[in-house]
């Protein structure tokens, strides 16, 4: 399976026309021909670095293999990466998470396929498993962040997603609120496998923020005690590891 960057331009470009996407930076419409970002805001983004956490992909010092967060711990997942430093991306996140502007998926899903390419030619997927949200929260919001962003990644790549295989339960705490050991406590059975007619080999699970991994490792558990083999994940954005 090839995973280049596949798109019906010509809807897209009609689309656009008559409803020009908003930035994700600024929020203001975007100029005709600027594409889903602003020329100038694009710079303001800033793309996680080389020299990353060989596991989580955090920035990391030189030098160093692993992060704090992962330093010494165990994860059921294998690897992953995220795109751009949360810093940058946090006001933006935040009006896409919160905000109801769930167009930004259109612009942030296609960078982190872009991103990703060389990443998913040598993981090779079956499929991607957006971070479910509970039934609660879908109501209130409308939508899944993460969901969006995994429908983009496919869109472009033509990678499988499965945003039903895994169910959120529990109607968690908020992570930003907790420290490191609470946050592994909050997800405690908060997800299950709610399909047992699919059987894949190799996943990624799709999320907007990574941080401790605490979310990300919890339905990484659930994949890999159901029988899948190999897990990994893709963030839109990620904390620093030093």
């Amino acid at each position: 399976m090839g995973y280049g960057i596949k798109e019906n331009k010509i809807l897209r470009m009609a689309e656009d026309l008559l409803f020009p996407p908003r930035c994700p930076v600024c929020d203001e419409p975007v100029r005709l021909g600027e594409g889903l970002i602003c020329a100038a805001c694009r710079k303001k983004l800033v793309p996680v670095g080389k020299q990353v956490c060989f596991r989580c992909g955090k920035p990391i010092l030189s030098g160093e293999e692993f992060c704090g967060d992962c330093a010494g711990k165990t994860f059921w997942y294998e690897r992953g990466k995220a795109l751009y430093t949360y810093e940058s991306a946090a006001a933006s996140i935040y009006r896409f998470k919160y905000g109801g502007r769930r167009e930004y998926a259109r612009f942030f899903g296609k960078e982190m396929a872009k991103d990703a390419a060389e990443f998913l030619r040598r993981v090779r997927p079956d499929g991607l498993i957006p971070v479910p949200v509970s039934a609660k929260r879908m109501k209130k919001r409308g939508y899944n962040q993460a969901g969006l962003l995994a429908e983009e990644i496919g869109r472009y790549t033509g990678i499988p997603v499965y945003p039903q295989l895994v169910r959120r339960v529990a109607d968690t705490r908020p992570q930003k609120e907790l420290n490191p050991k609470e946050r592994q406590n909050n997800l405690k059975k908060a997800f299950i496998i709610a399909r047992n007619d699919v059987k894949l080999s190799t996943v990624i699970i799709v999320d907007d923020i990574y941080t401790t991994g605490s979310t990300v490792n919890a339905v990484a558990q659930v994949l890999r005690q159901s029988g899948v083999r190999k897990v990994y994940y893709m963030a839109l954005a990620i904390g620093e590891g030093y």
